[in-house]
């Protein structure tokens, strides 16, 4: 295809993205602000601030998408609303001067606390700290006379993924034997999204116009209690299964009291203490993608993590 594309961020949704065009033929242009990113002959990687209007305009001369993969430098609503907004902003104008759509990865957080499976049509109203800021970001967007997509993924999981539940603090748990502690109710059923499905589901989302200017799910597998995710990646190492117990809701909100990371992690507690269930199912029809099955993701991670020491 030999299009030339712009990713902003080389966190786990920007790198896959990237090695999945480069690895199509495309041309990449990967934006960070140390310049860091997969190494590949159709890579390129460029530093910079994606809050720079200059920076931008840039580099996303030509692009036929951008996809921006930015987070916060902390994990906090008022961090969010300092740094997201400005960037989003800068972006848009950006890829509307060089005729691109911009297709953002999104959380659920903007659904806010459900009493049932989340689908496209769920409301996105959530009006408190973090999940408040999602939504104020997607408003933006609807509003831009850019083209944009928004991808909705659930917590993620796969290769490159550290930061996560079901990343850094359970796989190694996993690997090492150790007893798993999680967050909520261990048995409450979950929906996991494998980050190579959201990287392509992107990728085809900036592809199809007919897509622009939508709301889209990620293809994610059937929900899998965090115990049965456990058991799931104790399977695919070939590992005894290690006693998994939850972390009561009130006590992350009593040592948040004291402690402001473990605060930023008890708002959104309230996915883990009840079913927290994402229907990608018409999505996945729009888009032609199916997700990745469990036993399949589960054994890439695996293999992933047993290459990092």
């Amino acid at each position: 295809m030999n299009s030339t594309h712009l990713v902003i961020g080389a966190g786990p949704v920007g790198a896959t993205i990237a090695q999945q065009l480069a690895d199509r033929g495309d041309r990449v242009r990967l934006l960070t602000r140390s310049g860091s990113g997969p190494a590949h002959a159709s890579i390129e990687r460029l530093r910079g601030d994606a809050t720079d209007a200059e920076t931008i305009v840039r580099a996303a001369s030509g692009a036929q998408a951008v996809f921006h993969c930015m987070h916060g430098s902390a994990y906090a609503a008022d961090t969010w609303r300092a740094e997201l907004p400005q960037a989003e902003k800068v972006v848009l104008e950006a890829a509307g001067r060089a005729g691109a759509v911009v297709v953002f990865p999104e959380s659920l957080y903007a659904y806010g606390r459900v009493s049932g499976p989340m689908t496209e049509q769920t409301p996105r109203t959530a009006d408190f700290g973090k999940p408040a800021v999602r939504v104020e970001l997607l408003r933006a967007r609807d509003a831009s006379p850019t083209p944009t997509v928004s991808v909705a993924a659930s917590d993620f999981y796969g290769p490159l993924v550290r930061t996560a539940h079901a990343g850094e603090r359970m796989v190694p748990t996993v690997l090492a034997g150790r007893t798993m502690r999680v967050i909520g109710d261990p048995d409450a059923a979950h929906s996991w999204t494998y980050v190579p499905d959201l990287a392509a589901a992107m990728i085809r989302a900036a592809d199809d116009e007919t897509l622009w200017n939508s709301f889209l799910h990620a293809p994610t597998a059937p929900p899998l209690s965090q115990r049965r995710l456990v058991q799931a990646y104790a399977d695919a190492a070939g590992v005894a299964a290690p006693r998994v117990s939850g972390i009561p809701t009130w006590t992350m909100k009593a040592i948040g009291t004291v402690h402001a990371g473990t605060r930023e992690l008890a708002e959104l507690a309230y996915q883990f203490d009840r079913p927290f269930v994402m229907d990608s199912s018409a999505s996945e029809e729009r888009l032609g993608l199916s997700p990745t099955p469990i036993e399949i993701g589960t054994k890439a991670t695996v293999d992933w993590w047993r290459t990092q020491g």
